[in-house]
């Protein structure tokens, strides 16, 4: 098997480290990562200047190559490029920070398998709970034991998947809990200051947290202390509203 591993948080980033050893027990590994965070881009992509790449080196091991770009740069120039044939794997992370709930649309972690599933090939982003000391190790050993299984019990097509893991998980017994992204909005404010030259700026606080819902999502799960696993797909057609708008006719004023 080879695997493609990346990030966004760059390719000397402990968690890519932790999980390259750990996915080294189960397939061939190629890394190319951004060469420095870029965390929240989102799927960003680079095509109004060139790509510089540069293999990066551990002594005398090849580590991997450094883009200068986004993750979902990374993904394409590594599926076309660097890795020696088209990967059967492709693995974000091990993120430095959770990558649940709305944050899903912002994330760079997220956005480079997404990247992988548009050519076919099953991807997993994986991300840990903030933690100024983050166990990457455990939290490796415990995700490469879920994408085995994953890759055990999946059906034949390619599949996208979001996995989070709590901090409260790696000193507990905890649970996988397969659910849904929330989608609730979060972040409505907004600190407002100045700066030393008396120009106004705004930071974002990311507050207030999103409310608590009846339906059970990866933000309630992981508050409980659960692994989630959430099924994505980058088709954002309203399939159902789009099956609505079929009845409906439209005219254009052909005098504009």
């Amino acid at each position: 098997m080879l695997i493609l591993l990346t990030n966004d948080d760059g390719i000397f980033a402990p968690g890519l480290a932790a999980m390259e050893r750990e996915l080294r027990h189960i397939g061939d590994v190629c890394v190319v990562a951004p060469a420095v965070e870029q965390s929240g881009v989102g799927h960003s992509i680079t095509f109004l200047q060139p790509l510089i790449c540069k293999e990066i080196f551990d002594g005398e091991r090849r580590r991997g190559w450094a883009v200068e770009g986004s993750p979902a740069d990374s993904v394409k120039i590594g599926i076309f490029e660097f890795c020696p044939r088209r990967p059967d794997l492709i693995v974000s992370g091990i993120n430095g920070g959770l990558n649940a709930g709305i944050n899903v649309l912002y994330s760079g972690t997220v956005a480079a398998a997404i990247e992988g599933a548009f050519f076919g090939i099953t991807s997993v982003a994986v991300s840990l709970e903030y933690n100024e000391h983050a166990q990457f190790d455990r939290a490796a050993k415990m995700a490469r034991s879920i994408i085995e299984q994953i890759l055990a019990q999946k059906g034949p097509q390619s599949q996208l998947y979001n996995l989070n893991i709590p901090t409260v998980a790696l000193s507990r017994p905890a649970q996988v809990s397969v659910v849904p992204m929330g989608v609730n909005r979060y972040g409505e404010h907004f600190i407002k200051r100045k700066d030393p030259k008396g120009r106004t700026y705004y930071w974002a606080t990311n507050e207030p947290p999103p409310e608590p819902t009846e339906e059970e999502t990866d933000l309630s799960a992981l508050a409980r202390g659960d692994v989630t696993l959430t099924p994505l797909h980058y088709d954002m057609t309203q399939h159902a509203v789009l099956r609505q708008m079929h009845t409906w006719r439209f005219g254009l004023n052909q005098e504009l």
